[in-house]
């Protein structure tokens, strides 16, 4: 029997990362997700199409890969208080893992800027929630001066090797399952750390090297129109940044794996959040499907090569934002309570 899955710190990739002998595993189990072939995608645009569903992590998003190094190290440095700022679903995972490591969080999110449910992670979790006023922007620039003036470790992805080291580790799983780097892989697309750690580590497995396509929300595309957007609009919360952090990294992705980086309207994003549960029966949430969106806009334009294998990042689980689901199709059908009314209601009897 093989050995039961421990997280990254305790498998095969715990070389890779920026930890000692002397680092203390804290760890909730991640990584390991689910690679799916998704039948409809491959039909739809005749290619391989592989599904990286990281909302099976266990806080429900690709953060969980980075925080366990970052908290890890925390701890094994004596910090007592972790801050960052986050859209959702870094507070969700830097809550988590602190709770776990025996430490405080402390996160900052912009006032009315994040999905319900992933602020009710960061609250059951224990972690002081500080609403700022502002942009994501806002909070991430007050979390960095915190961090500065005071003894607290900031765990946000931005420059942060711990962080990022984490979180390469998905192209390595992408890798070994596959055999080899796809020809082409899709991310949404908002801070930039993720399509930075994602090339990282292809670069680094030394394995191939796909070509990096990130997909930013048209009304907060600024990689796409190459200037920061000063009030970013998507219903993809998550994808909601204006001004990314990590801007000349993931420039630097794009540009060396001979990639792009693509804007798709909301409409297409939550077709294809639909699609997704529906065909696939895979319940990500809304800023997830851009990537497949992007990838679906990018065939229709003809820039996808038929046959290739591709690789899709599904950041975070469609739990994170239950106002989504519920923001369209759902009309239940009333029924009395014997089997009678309820067959009729559902057209199985006259």
């Amino acid at each position: 029997m093989a050995a039961p899955w421990r997280g990254l710190l305790d498998s095969e990739y715990r070389p890779r990362l920026p930890v000692t002998p002397q680092t203390p595993s804290v760890t909730l189990h991640e990584g390991n997700t689910p690679l799916l072939r998704s039948a409809h995608l491959c039909a739809r645009t005749g290619c391989d199409v592989w599904l990286k569903v990281e909302g099976a992590n266990p806080t429900g998003s690709f953060k969980d890969r980075g925080m366990t190094v970052a908290i890890s190290r925390a701890t094994q440095a004596g910090v007592r208080l972790v801050v960052c700022a986050s859209t959702g679903n870094t507070s969700a995972s830097a809550a988590a893992y602190a709770a776990r490591g025996g430490l405080g969080a402390a996160v900052l999110v912009p006032t009315g800027g994040v999905a319900r449910g992933k602020l009710g992670q960061a609250a059951r979790f224990g972690a002081r929630i500080v609403e700022v006023a502002g942009t994501f922007e806002d909070c991430l620039r007050a979390a960095r001066e915190l961090a500065a003036h005071h003894p607290v470790a900031l765990v946000n992805s931005v420059g942060n090797e711990l962080r990022l080291a984490g979180q390469r580790t998905v192209a390595y799983e992408i890798v070994d399952a596959l055999g080899a780097a796809p020809d082409v892989h899709c991310l949404p697309v908002g801070n930039g750390g993720n399509i930075t750690a994602t090339w990282q580590g292809y670069c680094r497995y030394g394995r191939g090297r796909p070509r990096m396509w990130g997909f930013q929300a048209a009304g907060a595309a600024p990689l796409v129109h190459g200037a920061p957007v000063a009030e970013p609009r998507t219903d993809a919360s998550a994808i909601r940044v204006g001004s990314p952090a990590t801007w000349a990294p993931a420039v630097a992705a794009r540009d060396e794996s001979g990639g792009l980086i693509g804007a798709v309207t909301d409409a297409e994003i939550f077709a294809a959040y639909r699609d997704l549960a529906r065909l696939d029966g895979v319940y990500a949430e809304p800023a997830s499907a851009a990537a497949v969106a992007g990838l679906l806009a990018e065939h229709r334009a003809g820039r996808l090569t038929p046959g290739s294998t591709v690789a899709i990042t599904l950041t975070g689980n469609g739990l994170k934002d239950p106002d989504a689901a519920l923001r369209d199709d759902y009309d239940p059908a009333p029924s009395g309570p014997a089997t009678a009314e309820v067959a009729r209601t559902l057209g199985l009897t006259g």
